[in-house]
């Protein structure tokens, strides 16, 4: 479905603005993609859960000096005045597609590694650690990708029972002084008003949201038909890649767009269903962090789309157009389903009160 609606927005891209390159170049780039992440996904079965989470430590490093590298002239590439890319032979690369999930798995490597929970000193300096390749994300900039971090990194704390005094009372403080310093800038009140009404700024920052209520308002519920969109006409900018579902929308219809929900509710359903039956804390922690990463980056994305929260770079999961995304979203299932290869803990199964069971 995400190969037919990268071709239909790209090839109506190409054609509206009269580029000289094929109607078929997107499409066929995002296959050749979809087959280097089947390639990167066999390697990863290959090494094992267990494994990469023995490397996730050197992964994230190679990952952090890209992150860096985005930012060297001549290497790093700027598009719509943010250091996100990599150019290699003609093709970007978005390191930070892989870093949002090689932090969380970095974190579960370091917290199972030790057979007692961690102490304060040890969880502040890897809090540290962690720290820097966020903070080259946040400089690039790219705000959506450091909330999904974030956001990954709180529910993991919860998992791993981390002492709510070490986080959730310092995150309080600083959400508390992050809105009290936002309540006093005017360009937030701005930002807040044009997210409740886009239609306030339509050459601006509301142009896109209002444009994606156009294109999904008008599917109705049925939607207008394959290739029939009107919004992708260079109406709707990016509607290849943030707001692609605003133009399935307007082609399926409700219908459409509730199976892709659906379809989106399933693996999350199916992915905590593999954590609930992995074989030992490293299977569940890091199917549980994976499967909540797809599933909140499809939740923000489909939020944004429909107006219910305000507009953020974050692609849709194998559905935007993007090949660092899809490769890294090819590694996640891999990862996912090497743990639900594994036979069930029969300790576990006889020991419900075990360690394992105690943390689901």
């Amino acid at each position: 479905m995400g190969l037919i609606m990268v071709f239909n927005t790209t090839a109506a891209e190409v054609l509206d603005r009269s580029l000289t390159r094929s109607t078929h170049y997107a499409l066929i780039k995002q296959v050749l993609y979809a087959l280097l992440g089947v390639l990167g996904a066999w390697g990863l079965w290959l090494l094992g859960y267990k494994t990469v989470i023995r490397l996730s430590g050197a992964f994230l490093l190679i990952c952090s000096l890209m992150l860096v590298l985005v930012f060297v002239p001549g290497i790093g590439q700027q598009i719509n005045g943010a250091h996100r890319w990599l150019s290699i032979f003609g093709h970007s690369f978005q390191p930070s597609e892989f870093v949002k999930y090689l932090i969380p798995i970095y974190y579960i490597h370091r917290f199972t590694a030790r057979s007692t929970g961690m102490v304060m000193r040890e969880f502040i300096l890897l809090l540290l650690l962690l720290a820097i390749p966020i903070g080259l994300i946040l400089i690039e900039p790219d705000n959506g990708t450091v909330a999904i971090i974030f956001s990954a990194l709180v529910i993991l704390f919860f998992l791993t029972r981390v002492r709510w005094v070490y986080w959730a009372l310092p995150l309080a403080i600083l959400c508390a002084g992050g809105v009290a310093a936002a309540s006093r800038m005017p360009h937030v009140a701005d930002r807040i008003q044009i997210y409740l009404h886009p239609e306030l700024d339509l050459k601006g920052k509301g142009h896109q949201p209002y444009q994606a209520k156009i294109a999904t308002g008008s599917g109705g519920l049925v939607g207008r038909g394959l290739g029939q969109s009107l919004q992708k006409m260079d109406y709707l900018p990016e509607a290849r890649s943030d707001y692609i579902a605003a133009i399935f929308a307007e082609e399926f219809g409700f219908l459409g767009i509730l199976g892709l929900i659906i379809l989106y509710g399933l693996i999350c359903f199916f992915g905590l269903s593999i954590a609930q039956r992995a074989p030992d804390k490293e299977g569940f922690y890091l199917v549980a962090i994976l499967t909540f990463l797809v599933s909140f980056q499809a939740f923000l994305n489909l939020g944004v789309v429909s107006g219910l929260l305000p507009s953020k770079g974050i692609n849709l999961p194998f559905f935007s157009h993007g090949g660092s995304s899809l490769l890294a979203n090819f590694m996640v299932v891999s990862l996912i389903l090497n743990v639900a290869y594994q036979p069930f803990s029969s300790t576990l199964a006889k020991n419900p009160t075990s360690k394992v069971a105690k943390c689901r």
